[in-house]
């Protein structure tokens, strides 16, 4: 039997939150790695216009709302997915790196140029 999609029935604000998570954990410059598998997030990017740019893509703000808002963070953070220092530091769990969102594709739009 294949994985449960969403096992911990985030909504959908709560899965692209995490998704953008994961997206500034793969990036050495907006977060760095720790000895117990998890990420340091100390830089999360302020939309310009109507987007803001992650690594080698762009997301639109509108898709990047739960960046700055509490409830999100706590309702992560409840299902141990991140540690939170809303609103500018999080630490991205290793349980919070490996949650498949299934969204990557839908919100990065990879830049080539």
């Amino acid at each position: 039997m294949p994985p449960k999609q969403n096992p911990l029935r985030l909504n959908k604000l709560q899965l692209k939150t995490l998704t953008l998570f994961q997206e500034l954990a793969r990036s050495p410059e907006t977060s760095s790695a720790r000895e117990d598998g998890s990420f340091l997030i100390a830089s999360i990017p302020q939309p310009h216009g109507n987007h803001f740019h992650l690594g080698t893509g762009v997301v639109m703000a509108a898709d990047a709302s739960g960046l700055q808002n509490q409830s999100v963070w706590r309702a992560l953070e409840r299902k141990a997915l991140i540690e939170s220092g809303f609103p500018r530091v999080l630490v991205l769990t290793p349980a919070g790196k490996d949650y498949d969102t299934g969204l990557r594709e839908q919100l990065l739009h990879i830049a080539e140029h």
